[in-house]
C-alpha cells in the first residue's frame, strides 16, 4: 500500500486552488437621499455646488451683466486692479444683492433673507463675496446705525478686512469701525457709540471676546439695526467660547418685548385692545424701525401690527474652508432657511453625491494652481532650506515652524548665513524676519507690511498666520516643520495660490515623519 505525501506550499494544484480576494476598492459615494436618511441637514444635502472655473469678467458698461454691482462699485472694483469675480463671488453676489431699491431691505421684520453658509478653499475670494454686497445693501441709507457686523478670529484678519472695506466704500459715506482690544475700552466705546441717540459706524469688524465686551458693557451699544452678521473663518470662532459669545450675540440681534407676560394676557383678554394698545417701554423694546425715540413716547396709540410678532432682520452669512457638521453647533447657529454653496476642489472630477459626502467628512481641497513637492531630508533641514532659497528661487515666501522659538533660531540662523554669504561673495544678503504670537501687534503689522512691498524676502512664522491671511505675491510655502495635523497643512499652503495664481508648497520631511504625511494632499 502506497502513501500519498501530505500537499505542500509548493504543490502548483494547491496554489491554483487558492480562492483569490479583490483588491480593496473605495465604495461609491452615498446618494443625496441615502445621506439624508442618515439625518444630515437637507439644506446640506440640496447645497448649490459651484465651479472653480466658473468666472466672470466685471463689464465696463452700464449692464451689469447679471451681477447685480451696480455702476459706482464695478468702477471701483476696475480702479482696485479686479477685473473678474471668481466662483465664490459670482455664485453669491446674485443671491445677496437685492433686486430692487437697497433702502428697502435694512429692516425685513416680517419677511427676513435667507441665511447663507458657504464652503470654500482657502484663497478663493470670500472676503470680497461679502464686502461687496454689505456696502452695497448700506450705501443708501440715510441715518448711521450698525448695520453689518463681522467677526473673525484675531486681530490681523480685523485689520486685513478693514483695508478691503474701506478701499471697496470710499465715497459712500459708511463709516467703518473696529473693536480688537487693540486699543482701549474707552477709546473704542468712544468710536462706537456717541450718545442714546446716535451711532458712530455702520460697519463693525472685531474679534468675539471684545465684541461681548461691548454688548455687556457700553452704554447704547445695540444690535437691534443689524442687517447682516459674517462668521469668516467659521470654524474657527464656532471652536472659541470667549463667554458664550454666539449666544448673547444671536440674544442682542432677536427683537422681543420687553414684558412678554403682559403683551401675550392683553392679547388673550381682547384682541381688539391690541390694536389701540399704547406702545410704552413696559410693552415693547425698541427694535430697528424706530428705536431711538419709540420707547419715550406713552399714551399714544398704534396700529396692532406694532405688536405682531417680528424675526430679526438680521441675516446670518457663514464663510469657512470646511463647515461644521455637529448638529449642535448647527442648531446654535439659529440659521433661517439657510442656503448652502460649496465651491469644490479644483482636483479630479467630482460628482454632486461626492462633493457633498467631502464637506459632511471635512475632507479639504487645495486652489488648483497649487503645486505640492516633498522633500524628504532626514538631519540637514536647515542647509536643504538654503538650497531652496538659493538654488531653487524660493523668495517671496512664508516660511512655518512649530512654535515661536523655532521661529526665533530659525531666523537667527538664517541671518548668520547671509552675512556669510555677502561676505564671500560680495552680494545683498536676503532680509529674513519672524512673524509670531510673541511680537505686539504693531510690530506685527510692521512687519507684514514691509514683507507685502517686498522690503522682506522671507517671512517665517508659526501658524499663527497660517488662516485668513491675504498675501497676494507670495508664491511659495515651506512646512519647514512638518504641522501636527492635515488642517493645518490645508491652511498654511493656502497662503500661496491665492485668487487664481501660481504657488509652491514645500514640506521638508524627516525619515520618521514619511508615514504620517502619507495623506497629505499632493
Amino acid at each position: 500500500m502506497t502513501s500519498t505525501p501530505p500537499p505542500t506550499l509548493g504543490n502548483p494544484e494547491i496554489i491554483a486552488s487558492l480562492p483569490f480576494f479583490p483588491l480593496p476598492a473605495l465604495p461609491n459615494a452615498p446618494s443625496k437621499s441615502l445621506l439624508a436618511l442618515q439625518g444630515l441637514d437637507q439644506a446640506l444635502v440640496d447645497a448649490e455646488l459651484v465651479s472653480p472655473s466658473a468666472v466672470l469678467p466685471i463689464p465696463s458698461g452700464k449692464d451689469d451683466c447679471g451681477t447685480r454691482l451696480s455702476e459706482r462699485m464695478r468702477k471701483r472694483l476696475r480702479d482696485l486692479g479686479i477685473t473678474e469675480l471668481f466662483a465664490v463671488q459670482t455664485a453669491l453676489l446674485p443671491f445677496l444683492l437685492p433686486t430692487h431699491e437697497p433702502s428697502n431691505t435694512l429692516y425685513l421684520p416680517f419677511n427676513p433673507c435667507r441665511d447663507v453658509c458657504v464652503s470654500a478653499p482657502t484663497g478663493s475670494g470670500k472676503t470680497l463675496a461679502y464686502v461687496v454686497p454689505i456696502i452695497e445693501a448700506l450705501s443708501s441709507r440715510i441715518i448711521t446705525r450698525l448695520r453689518a457686523l463681522i467677526v473673525l478670529p484675531t486681530r490681523d484678519l480685523v485689520s486685513q478686512v478693514r483695508e478691503t472695506m474701506e478701499a471697496l466704500s470710499k465715497g459712500t459715506k459708511l463709516k467703518i469701525g473696529t473693536a480688537t482690544g487693540q486699543h482701549s475700552f474707552a477709546h473704542e466705546q468712544s468710536q462706537l457709540v456717541q450718545d442714546q441717540i446716535s451711532n458712530k459706524v455702520d460697519i463693525l469688524i472685531c474679534t468675539p471676546g471684545r465684541l461681548i465686551d461691548h454688548i455687556v458693557g457700553t452704554p447704547n451699544f445695540s444690535l437691534q439695526h443689524l442687517r447682516f452678521l459674517v462668521m469668516d473663518e467659521a470654524d474657527r470662532l464656532l471652536a472659541q467660547s470667549f463667554q458664550g459669545w454666539l449666544v448673547q450675540v444671536l440674544e442682542a440681534t432677536r427683537p422681543r418685548p420687553k414684558n412678554l407676560s403682559e403683551a401675550g394676557s392683553s392679547a388673550k383678554e381682547d384682541h381688539d385692545s391690541i390694536a389701540t394698545s399704547s406702545y410704552s417701554s413696559n410693552v415693547m423694546s425698541p427694535d430697528g424701525i424706530a428705536p431711538a425715540f419709540m420707547h419715550r413716547l406713552s399714551g399714544i396709540s398704534f396700529p396692532s401690527f406694532f405688536l405682531e410678532k417680528k424675526a430679526s432682520s438680521c441675516q446670518k452669512l457663514l464663510f469657512s474652508a470646511t463647515l461644521t457638521r455637529d448638529p449642535a453647533k448647527i442648531t446654535a447657529l439659529e440659521l433661517n432657511n439657510p442656503k448652502y454653496f460649496i465651491i469644490q476642489g479644483g482636483g479630479e472630477k467630482q460628482t454632486e453625491d461626492s462633493t457633498v459626502l467631502d464637506v459632511v467628512m471635512e475632507k479639504f481641497s487645495m486652489p488648483s494652481t497649487l503645486k505640492h513637492m516633498i522633500v524628504i531630508e532626514s538631519t540637514q533641514k536647515p542647509l536643504a532650506f538654503f538650497h531652496l532659497v538659493h538654488q531653487l528661487n524660493v523668495t517671496n515666501a512664508l516660511v512655518f515652524t512649530k512654535s515661536a522659538e523655532s521661529t526665533s533660531r530659525l531666523v537667527r540662523l538664517f541671518d548668520f548665513f547671509e552675512a556669510e554669504r555677502g561676505r564671500s561673495f560680495n552680494v545683498p544678503p536676503l532680509v529674513a524676519r519672524a512673524y509670531s504670537s510673541d511680537l505686539l501687534a504693531q510690530e506685527r503689522k510692521s512687519i507684514l507690511e514691509q514683507f507685502k512691498s517686498q522690503k522682506i524676502h522671507i517671512l517665517v512664522c508659526s501658524d499663527l498666520i497660517s488662516r485668513g491671511i491675504d498675501i497676494s505675491h507670495v508664491s511659495h510655502v515651506v512646512s519647514y516643520d512638518v504641522p501636527v495635523d492635515l488642517r493645518k497643512y490645508v491652511h498654511r499652503v493656502g497662503r500661496t495660490a491665492r485668487a487664481g495664481r501660481e504657488g509652491d508648497a514645500w514640506t521638508l520631511v524627516e525619515e520618521q515623519e514619511v508615514r504620517m504625511l502619507s495623506g497629505l494632499p499632493r
